[in-house]
């Protein structure tokens, strides 16, 4: 299915590995312009966690192909802590990669939307953002901040042509999880984590970040165009909808 995207200009940051990258990917191969941005490099290398960071990158988007089309708010990191153990300098730097990348990013994106009165913004948040994960507090509290900021821009910018919307993985099989050292490391051996975390998903394993890429891409494009202010699950069934 054509997704309407040829020819669009899009950011995404945290695009050098895992859901971020598989977006880039996805987003190209339907003719997208694709800008991606990463600590280890990317079109843009920039450590988003940074304020004024973000504004750069967007800024240097502009500079080299004159408007901005798509926002994907990619960028986050977590590690498993207890929450007696996260500190008051552990809460402002999850503060600043999981939220306020977001925030500054948008914020230097929003003015050149508005002036063409068209423009959308998807923010990858967490299935811990609807139900916290009682081994990522401080990642929880950042990414459910996150779901709030998306149904605000939404509400604010919606009269200005700009759509906002936000997505809610479950675990997926990117770094993050299955790298040395990563969040299945962290909680006892590699294998018995993994397959623990995938038979608590009623689908019964881990998402593929391709899986998580295909539902930013559609929310990313005009087949979208009558959704804002949405929070999509994409996390194999686990947390239930409230109504």
């Amino acid at each position: 299915m054509d997704l309407g995207l040829a020819e669009c200009i899009c950011l995404i940051t945290g695009s050098t590995g895992g859901i971020g990258l598989e977006t880039a990917n996805l987003l190209r191969a339907e003719g997208a312009t694709v800008v991606t941005t990463g600590r280890s490099g990317g079109d843009v290398k920039a450590d988003l966690s940074e304020a004024g960071e973000p504004e750069r990158v967007v800024e240097e988007t502009l500079e080299r192909h004159g408007r901005l089309d798509v926002l994907v708010n990619n960028v986050g990191y977590s590690e498993i802590r207890k929450l007696e153990d996260v500190t008051d300098d552990i809460w402002q730097a999850s503060f600043e990669i999981n939220l306020m990348s977001a925030v500054r990013a948008t914020r230097a994106a929003l003015p050149e939307m508005r002036e063409r009165g068209a423009g959308t913004i998807v923010n990858v948040s967490s299935t811990a953002a609807k139900r916290p994960s009682t081994g990522m507090p401080d990642y929880s509290v950042m990414k459910a901040a996150l779901l709030s900021f998306s149904r605000l821009v939404a509400d604010l910018y919606a009269k200005d042509g700009i759509r906002c919307n936000a997505v809610t993985p479950g675990p997926t099989a990117t770094g993050a999880w299955l790298g040395e050292g990563g969040l299945a490391d962290q909680q006892g051996e590699r294998d018995e984590v993994l397959a623990k975390v995938g038979a608590g998903r009623p689908l019964g394993r881990l998402a593929q970040p391709e899986e998580i890429a295909a539902v930013i891409a559609f929310l990313c494009s005009p087949r979208a165009s009558y959704v804002t202010g949405a929070a999509w699950s994409a996390d194999g069934g686990t947390v239930p909808i409230i109504v």
